[in-house]
């Protein structure tokens, strides 16, 4: 019962865990810069610069956006593209592994028997963990180019400066949540392997040289007495004949 809530448990964790990091392909403000300053005595202007994996928007205050979209693959930064590879061979690893794992969980009734449910629910984790790690790159790359671009020393002034966006902390905790979804699974494995070992040992290692001696001898006592017994019963019966016999019989 209680590895039937821990798998459970991994399952709503990991899935959870792949709901964040889906919705940050298609949030916005990845990276974020605000400008502003007083036009006037009666007017604030302001500006907002943000930018996701698909497009570099502006902001004004009256909310109208202009987004310049990224037209081909090969226009787009280098670093944009290997996030972008790294969170599609992320989801793509987790769609697998919630499927193995589903299959290869205690409460389902499906997967054929229980070893063979143990190992595809294994190959479930490893492919959670290994989509988990993915994803997890993939916003620390980002995150790394962000951040150099924003300390570097000021060699150039058109160089804008971002800030790191609310989508790349959600995909940071989603990638987290997975990783913890795959452990909570390997736990449950690793659990019903030692119990497995356990049971086997004692089954055919328990019996000792002491058990088999004992046994030996009661063998040995139940099937030899009834010999001596029967042994005793004639010598006694021999006894009382020669005791008993005429002397006429004795004569001949």
């Amino acid at each position: 019962m209680r590895k039937r809530l821990i798998q459970v448990l991994g399952f709503l964790i990991s899935t959870f865990g792949w709901l964040f990091v889906s919705c940050t392909l298609a949030m916005d403000y990845w990276r974020i810069l605000y400008v502003g300053g007083k036009g006037g005595n009666w007017m604030v202007k302001a500006s907002w610069y943000w930018s996701n994996l698909w497009k570099d928007c502006v902001t004004d205050m009256s909310s109208i956006s202009d987004c310049r979209d990224y037209d081909a693959l090969w226009a787009v930064t280098p670093y944009v593209q290997a996030v972008r590879g790294l969170l599609m061979i992320a989801m793509g690893l987790g769609f697998i592994a919630a499927i193995l794992c589903f299959i290869g969980m205690e409460c389902t009734y499906i997967g054929g028997s229980e070893k063979n449910k143990r190992r595809v629910l294994l190959a479930g984790a490893a492919l959670h963990f290994a989509g988990g790690l993915s994803a997890a790159a993939a916003y620390c790359l980002y995150t790394n180019r962000v951040a150099r671009a924003a300390f570097a020393p000021a060699v150039d002034t058109t160089i804008i400066r971002y800030g790191i966006g609310a989508p790349v902390f959600f995909g940071l905790v989603g990638s987290f949540l997975i990783i913890l979804g795959s452990a909570l699974y390997a736990v449950t494995h690793i659990s019903t392997r030692k119990k497995t070992v356990s049971v086997g040992r004692t089954l055919y290692t328990r019996p000792s040289y002491g058990r088999r001696t004992a046994s030996k001898t009661a063998y040995t006592s139940a099937y030899s007495a009834p010999s001596r017994q029967s042994s005793s019963r004639l010598s006694r019966m021999s006894q009382a004949t020669d005791e008993k016999l005429p002397a006429r019989d004795t004569f001949v």
